[in-house]
């Protein structure tokens, strides 16, 4: 019996997992759905300007190349640093959990396998603590 190692965060294995574009493309929509419907959400929602065409756009292309596809965030805003990025807002631990917890509704409602949703979220983890700026 051979053991199946993961392939995701190798080349773009995590962006086709993902779906492609279609499919982050469709993680970003859920997502801020989520973001718009859940309480806790409230003051993270708060930080992005309305309407959030912007921010999708933003978060769909960044994901885009963080999943290992195309560098889209980078042809259309150029080069990203995500803490410098997110310095003036005021993110705590509660803030960074309300977006986890959007992002892990979300990543529920894809047709992802249960090995690479784990992972997402998991790698998702570090960008989301990253930006926390506040105890």
């Amino acid at each position: 019996m051979t053991q199946q190692v993961s392939q995701f965060g190798t080349l773009d294995a995590s962006f086709q997992a993902a779906g492609g574009e279609v499919g982050v493309k469709k993680l970003v929509n859920d997502f801020y759905d989520f973001m718009q419907q859940i309480p806790q959400a409230n003051k993270v929602l708060n930080m992005h300007p309305q309407p959030l065409d912007t921010s999708r756009d933003k978060l769909f292309r960044f994901l885009c190349g963080w999943l290992g596809g195309p560098r889209l965030f980078q042809e259309k805003y150029g080069p990203i640093n995500i803490p410098a990025v997110h310095a003036h807002l005021s993110i705590g631990t509660k803030e960074r959990d309300a977006w986890l917890m959007c992002m892990e509704k979300a990543i529920a409602l894809q047709n992802y396998t249960p090995e690479f949703s784990v992972y997402l979220l998991t790698q998702l983890k570090i960008p989301a603590e990253r930006v926390r700026n506040q105890e």
